[in-house]
């Protein structure tokens, strides 16, 4: 299957990153919607599940791509690992706080919500929680894998951590 994948991501890199991400966003509403709130097969909430979804691919994945090609410009010769601190400090605190705002605001205007109320009720929640999480993954994602492959990385952690955005987006 990774051979599958390799080869995928050497034809189409971009397209196969986002065609990833679409998908485990997805996989991640449904994890929260059937392990999370048990709601069973007659139950699920579809047009959630296709929110996540085309939330993945048509913002998230396309955005990461480029993100995470800007963060490998990042270089402090002979110090990896400044640049390795320097990295994880840009996705900490440039990009995350601006993708959870863009998360919440476009997933609160697709259900026909107010983004004020989603925003003061679970931003800084969440990103607290992506705090206890997310810097741990990146040291050891931008350490150790190679640059073609950190979105995968990300993709694969996130099945869990899009449950959880995924249940704090629709929590009352």
């Amino acid at each position: 299957m990774f051979r599958w994948y390799q080869a995928k991501l050497n034809q189409r890199p971009v397209l196969t990153q986002v065609i990833t991400t679409a998908f485990l966003f997805g996989a991640g509403d449904i994890t929260a919607q059937q392990a999370v709130d048990r709601r069973g097969a007659t139950n699920h909430d579809i047009p959630r599940t296709l929110r996540m979804t085309a939330w993945g691919g048509c913002f998230f994945g396309p955005v990461a791509v480029q993100w995470y090609k800007l963060l490998g410009r990042i270089s402090f010769p002979g110090h990896p690992n400044r640049e390795l601190l320097a990295r994880v400090a840009a996705d900490q605190i440039l990009f995350t706080p601006v993708n959870l705002l863009c998360f919440f605001t476009g997933m609160t205007l697709l259900e026909g919500g107010s983004p004020k109320e989603k925003l003061e009720k679970s931003y800084l929640t969440t990103l607290r929680n992506n705090w206890m999480l997310w810097p741990t993954v990146q040291l050891v994602n931008f350490k150790f894998v190679p640059l073609e492959h950190r979105l995968l990385v990300v993709n694969v952690i996130s099945l869990g951590w899009n449950s959880y955005l995924s249940y704090a987006n629709t929590r009352k």
